[in-house]
Protein backbone atom coordinates (compact mmCIF):
# COMPACT_ATOMS: atom_id res chain seq x y z
CA UNK A 1 0.00 0.00 0.00
CA UNK A 2 0.96 3.43 -1.07
CA UNK A 3 2.00 6.02 2.00
CA UNK A 4 -0.67 8.88 1.81
CA UNK A 5 1.85 11.13 0.78
CA UNK A 6 2.85 9.50 -2.42
CA UNK A 7 -1.42 9.34 -3.23
CA UNK A 8 -2.50 11.63 -5.95
CA UNK A 9 -5.41 13.99 -5.12
CA UNK A 10 -7.79 11.86 -6.85
CA UNK A 11 -6.83 8.72 -4.71
CA UNK A 12 -7.40 10.93 -1.83
CA UNK A 13 -10.83 12.21 -2.87
CA UNK A 14 -11.73 8.53 -2.84
CA UNK A 15 -10.63 7.86 0.64
CA UNK A 16 -12.83 10.82 1.98
CA UNK A 17 -15.84 9.74 -0.13
CA UNK A 18 -15.30 6.07 1.83
CA UNK A 19 -14.44 7.73 5.67
CA UNK A 20 -14.14 11.29 6.30
CA UNK A 21 -11.53 11.37 8.29
CA UNK A 22 -9.32 11.31 5.56
CA UNK A 23 -9.71 14.84 4.95
CA UNK A 24 -7.30 15.44 7.27
CA UNK A 25 -4.60 14.21 4.59
CA UNK A 26 -6.47 16.92 1.91
CA UNK A 27 -6.37 19.68 4.51
CA UNK A 28 -2.26 18.30 5.34
CA UNK A 29 -1.38 18.68 1.49
CA UNK A 30 -3.53 22.05 1.02
CA UNK A 31 -3.38 24.22 4.08
CA UNK A 32 0.02 26.22 3.90
CA UNK A 33 -1.01 26.87 -0.29
CA UNK A 34 -4.60 28.01 0.50
CA UNK A 35 -3.65 29.99 3.86
CA UNK A 36 -1.32 31.73 1.26
CA UNK A 37 -3.70 32.32 -1.40
CA UNK A 38 -6.31 33.81 1.49
CA UNK A 39 -3.83 35.79 2.95
CA UNK A 40 -2.51 37.30 -0.70
CA UNK A 41 -6.27 37.74 -1.60
CA UNK A 42 -7.73 39.35 1.35
CA UNK A 43 -4.99 40.84 3.74
CA UNK A 44 -6.83 40.03 6.89
CA UNK A 45 -5.82 39.32 10.37
CA UNK A 46 -5.17 35.83 11.33
CA UNK A 47 -7.93 34.97 12.89
CA UNK A 48 -10.29 35.76 10.11
CA UNK A 49 -7.67 33.80 7.75
CA UNK A 50 -8.16 31.08 9.86
CA UNK A 51 -12.45 30.93 9.96
CA UNK A 52 -12.18 31.12 6.38
CA UNK A 53 -9.25 28.32 5.74
CA UNK A 54 -11.80 26.33 8.10
CA UNK A 55 -15.07 27.12 6.24
CA UNK A 56 -13.56 26.41 2.87
CA UNK A 57 -12.18 23.31 4.22
CA UNK A 58 -15.75 22.78 5.31
CA UNK A 59 -17.05 23.42 1.65
CA UNK A 60 -14.66 20.99 0.36
CA UNK A 61 -15.89 18.11 2.76
CA UNK A 62 -19.87 18.66 2.22
CA UNK A 63 -19.16 18.71 -1.93
CA UNK A 64 -16.52 16.18 -2.23
CA UNK A 65 -19.04 14.30 -3.74
CA UNK A 66 -20.48 16.69 -6.24
CA UNK A 67 -16.09 16.95 -7.67
CA UNK A 68 -15.68 15.80 -11.26
CA UNK A 69 -12.38 13.70 -10.79
CA UNK A 70 -11.65 14.67 -14.29
CA UNK A 71 -10.66 18.16 -13.32
CA UNK A 72 -7.37 19.14 -11.65
CA UNK A 73 -8.12 19.01 -8.09
CA UNK A 74 -6.37 21.65 -7.18
CA UNK A 75 -7.91 24.24 -9.41
CA UNK A 76 -11.37 22.62 -7.59
CA UNK A 77 -10.76 23.63 -3.92
CA UNK A 78 -9.03 27.12 -5.50
CA UNK A 79 -12.27 28.02 -7.26
CA UNK A 80 -14.18 27.44 -3.41
CA UNK A 81 -11.77 29.19 -2.21
CA UNK A 82 -11.83 32.29 -4.47
CA UNK A 83 -15.86 32.15 -4.09
CA UNK A 84 -15.54 31.99 -0.22
CA UNK A 85 -13.15 34.93 -0.15
CA UNK A 86 -16.01 36.85 -2.50
CA UNK A 87 -18.98 35.79 -0.36
CA UNK A 88 -17.02 36.62 2.51
CA UNK A 89 -16.39 39.80 1.84
CA UNK A 90 -19.85 40.69 0.69
CA UNK A 91 -20.97 39.24 4.10
CA UNK A 92 -18.48 41.57 6.12
CA UNK A 93 -18.80 44.31 3.92
CA UNK A 94 -14.86 44.17 3.90
CA UNK A 95 -12.93 45.67 0.58
CA UNK A 96 -11.34 42.48 -0.97
CA UNK A 97 -7.15 44.05 -0.50
CA UNK A 98 -4.39 41.90 -1.55
CA UNK A 99 -1.20 41.25 0.56
CA UNK A 100 1.93 41.15 -1.98
CA UNK A 101 4.32 42.77 0.68
CA UNK A 102 6.70 39.88 1.20
CA UNK A 103 6.63 38.62 -2.78
CA UNK A 104 9.33 40.81 -4.47
CA UNK A 105 11.23 38.52 -6.39
CA UNK A 106 7.83 37.33 -7.92
CA UNK A 107 6.99 41.11 -8.94
CA UNK A 108 9.83 41.15 -11.27
CA UNK A 109 8.47 38.37 -13.69
CA UNK A 110 5.10 40.41 -13.94
CA UNK A 111 6.85 43.13 -15.55
CA UNK A 112 9.47 40.96 -17.93
CA UNK A 113 9.31 40.30 -21.49
CA UNK A 114 11.04 36.92 -22.31
CA UNK A 115 13.87 38.91 -23.89
CA UNK A 116 14.69 40.80 -20.67
CA UNK A 117 18.53 40.82 -20.09
CA UNK A 118 20.13 40.87 -16.82
CA UNK A 119 21.49 44.67 -18.08
CA UNK A 120 18.39 46.15 -18.82
CA UNK A 121 16.40 44.66 -15.30
CA UNK A 122 16.54 48.41 -14.28
CA UNK A 123 12.92 47.03 -12.35
CA UNK A 124 14.60 45.26 -9.94
CA UNK A 125 15.96 48.02 -7.60
CA UNK A 126 13.78 48.64 -4.28
CA UNK A 127 12.19 51.85 -5.43
CA UNK A 128 10.72 50.23 -8.68
CA UNK A 129 9.16 47.16 -6.69
CA UNK A 130 7.57 49.43 -4.60
CA UNK A 131 6.03 50.88 -7.32
CA UNK A 132 5.24 47.45 -8.76
CA UNK A 133 3.26 46.75 -5.52
CA UNK A 134 1.47 49.87 -5.08
CA UNK A 135 0.31 49.79 -8.52
CA UNK A 136 -1.13 46.26 -8.43
CA UNK A 137 -3.02 46.91 -5.46
CA UNK A 138 -4.58 49.73 -7.34
CA UNK A 139 -5.50 47.52 -10.50
CA UNK A 140 -9.25 45.98 -10.27
CA UNK A 141 -9.46 43.09 -8.65
CA UNK A 142 -10.40 41.36 -11.55
CA UNK A 143 -6.61 41.92 -12.57
CA UNK A 144 -4.98 41.40 -9.13
CA UNK A 145 -6.86 38.26 -9.08
CA UNK A 146 -5.15 36.88 -12.26
CA UNK A 147 -1.86 38.23 -11.96
CA UNK A 148 -2.27 36.47 -8.33
CA UNK A 149 -3.02 32.96 -9.57
CA UNK A 150 -0.52 33.34 -12.53
CA UNK A 151 2.57 35.04 -10.54
CA UNK A 152 2.47 34.24 -7.17
CA UNK A 153 0.19 30.82 -6.92
CA UNK A 154 2.19 29.86 -10.17
CA UNK A 155 -1.05 28.24 -11.79
CA UNK A 156 -1.33 26.87 -15.23
CA UNK A 157 -3.81 28.66 -17.82
CA UNK A 158 -5.81 25.90 -17.99
CA UNK A 159 -5.89 25.76 -13.82
CA UNK A 160 -6.83 29.63 -13.85
CA UNK A 161 -9.28 29.18 -16.87
CA UNK A 162 -11.18 26.00 -13.77
CA UNK A 163 -10.89 28.47 -10.84
CA UNK A 164 -12.44 31.63 -12.16
CA UNK A 165 -14.71 29.76 -14.71
CA UNK A 166 -13.16 31.86 -17.74
CA UNK A 167 -11.40 30.27 -21.12
CA UNK A 168 -8.14 30.16 -20.81
CA UNK A 169 -8.00 32.68 -23.78
CA UNK A 170 -9.32 35.12 -21.89
CA UNK A 171 -6.90 34.08 -19.14
CA UNK A 172 -4.11 35.23 -21.67
CA UNK A 173 -6.21 38.37 -22.33
CA UNK A 174 -6.94 39.47 -19.26
CA UNK A 175 -2.92 38.32 -17.92
CA UNK A 176 -1.42 40.80 -20.86
CA UNK A 177 -3.65 43.48 -20.32
CA UNK A 178 -3.11 43.84 -16.43
CA UNK A 179 0.68 43.57 -17.15
CA UNK A 180 -0.07 46.41 -19.76
CA UNK A 181 -1.96 48.47 -17.44
CA UNK A 182 1.07 47.94 -15.21
CA UNK A 183 3.87 48.85 -17.35
CA UNK A 184 1.92 52.02 -18.65
CA UNK A 185 1.77 52.80 -14.70
CA UNK A 186 5.75 51.98 -14.33
CA UNK A 187 7.25 53.20 -17.11
CA UNK A 188 5.66 56.94 -17.23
Amino acid sequence: MHDIKDKTDNELVILVRQNPEHLSHIIDRYRIKLERYIDRRTNVNNHDKEDILQDVFIKIYRNINDYDDSLIFSSWIYRITHNYIIDWHRKNKKHIGISIDDEESKLIYILQDENLTPDNQEICDQENLERIKKEIKKLSQEYQEILILKFFEDKSYEEISDILKISTNSVGVKINRAKKLLKEKIYV
